[in-house]
């Protein structure tokens, strides 16, 4: 597959192959659930907790005797039916995070670019740095390259500091290392504009 490449005024630079043979003829809807299913799982934070009978501080007497009074009778004043009592069923926190074998994690990754590439949704963008961060400019790249209408996910070769503090402050845009880059991540996303120097490291990627 041939990619066009990009410059930063958006004009058209050359070309870059693009080995989409190893992606696969067909997009795996269902196992891209399950993946989608794993990572927002493991964005849950589960922090709630509540206090059960046993940790409610005070309420050791009996607030009356057992007999006698014309009242239920009741053995703490930290019971869940009393007011500064007990939860019933306390929640407790909780780690809702799975993993799914990396096969299917890889799998899943490639389903998603295919079915980026079938939209149209991957663009090739020259190599650029930022030798400061500078905002005006990552603006003028996304309405070059007219990305600039949805989110957007910029795909660097490596971590590059600048190039991240540049983007960062424009709403709906994100920028991510090619390592770091997943089937969820490229899901949510709109477009996906590739730094040209990362499309090698993805495919070495893809074809483990």
């Amino acid at each position: 597959m041939i990619l066009d490449v990009y410059k930063e005024d958006g004009t058209k630079n050359g070309t870059v192959e693009f080995d989409d043979a190893v992606l696969g003829t067909i997009v795996k809807r269902k196992l891209l659930s399950e993946v989608i299913r794993m990572y927002e799982a493991r964005q849950r934070v589960g922090t709630r907790c509540t206090k059960a009978r046993g940790e409610v501080s005070g309420g050791r007497r009996k607030p009356w005797r057992q007999k006698g009074t014309g009242r239920a009778r009741q053995g703490s004043t930290r019971a869940v039916q009393w007011r500064g009592g007990a939860v019933a069923l306390a929640p407790k926190q909780q780690d809702f995070s799975y993993s799914l074998p990396r096969k299917a994690l890889l799998e899943a990754f490639r389903s998603a670019l295919l079915a980026k590439i079938r939209d149209g949704e991957i663009h090739v963008l020259e190599d650029v740095s930022f030798d400061k961060p500078h905002t005006k400019r990552a603006a003028a790249i996304l309405k070059a390259l007219q990305v600039d209408k949805k989110r957007s996910l910029f795909v660097t070769p490596a971590v590059d500091g600048n190039f991240y503090r540049s983007f960062r402050n424009i709403p709906a845009t994100g920028v991510l290392p090619v390592s770091q880059l997943n089937a969820y991540e490229v899901l949510r996303n709109g477009d996906l504009v590739f730094v040209k120097s990362s499309i090698d490291a993805l495919l070495d990627r893809v074809k483990v």
